[in-house]
């Protein structure tokens, strides 16, 4: 009878791409395309003389593995649904090209893996402040005056602090994105009283809730090939728009009278 030690081939075969699919699931849900998951997961299978192979479809990832010696292993697993950060998405994409360049063994990328994620995020009240400042500068963009800039501001605040707290109380994501709407237009109609410009102010007041990344990667994952892939992103963010629009018709609803 056979049995495997710790330097059986396919129980390392089995760990190198155990960690792959960890680690290209991990970067698939924090809203990384699809073609650089995939070369970067082929980058580290290289470092660790593995030959890698990725299918990926919108709710998980089947990552297969073959060693040198013909051995071959595949692992199926769940995409999380991660907060988008695109400095930790850099520093594991840098990651790829260390263990690269310096050929690191298994141990040595998993331990600078969970170094990386470990990092801690950005406060999000300076992300709440950030996301108020870019919807004020895009009030003035669109030819808001000062006023409507203090508006628009205060609306995003209300609206991310909405969309921060029922996301903590595990709220489903669409109606978290119509709630957030309604909340930062409502606030934003306060314009309507004022002697400024109302209509830029309605409008810019929910853009801090357009899904971009969504819609760059479905894009880019449709124009390299992964089509399933590109359309599910997309959907999704098709979706995640109209409940924005539908937030931002219930206030237009409500004040309609003040519209006319």
């Amino acid at each position: 009878m056979q049995r495997q030690t710790q330097g059986d081939p396919h129980s390392e075969l089995a760990a190198t791409v155990g960690f792959i699919a960890r680690y290209a699931s991990y970067l698939m849900g924090s809203g990384v395309h699809t073609s650089r998951v995939v070369r970067n997961s082929r980058r580290i299978g290289s470092a660790l003389d593995v030959e890698i192979n990725l299918a990926v479809f919108p709710k998980s990832i089947i990552v297969s593995g073959t060693d040198a010696h013909g051995e071959s292993f595949s692992r199926v697993v769940a995409i999380p649904a991660c907060p988008i950060d695109f400095e930790r998405n850099a520093d594991l994409s840098a990651l790829s090209w260390e263990a690269h360049d310096r050929r690191l063994p298994l141990a040595q990328i998993e331990q600078r893996y969970e170094e990386l994620c470990a990092k801690p995020r950005l406060d999000p009240m300076l992300v709440m402040i950030l996301a108020g400042l870019a919807n004020a500068s895009f009030c003035r963009l669109f030819g808001g005056d000062f006023k409507a800039m203090g508006i628009v501001f205060t609306a995003t605040l209300f609206g991310f602090f909405v969309k921060q707290k029922l996301a903590q109380r595990g709220m489903n994501h669409y109606l978290l994105f119509i709630a957030a709407a309604f909340a930062a237009s409502l606030m934003s109609s306060l314009s309507l009283i004022l002697d400024t410009t109302s209509d830029v102010a309605l409008a810019t007041s929910v853009l801090f809730l357009i899904p971009g990344v969504p819609l760059i990667n479905g894009f880019i994952d449709i124009i390299e090939g992964h089509i399933l892939t590109g359309i599910s992103r997309l959907t999704a963010a098709i979706m995640l728009i109209a409940c924005i629009a539908i937030g931002l018709s219930a206030t237009l609803m409500m004040v309609k009278s003040e519209l006319l």
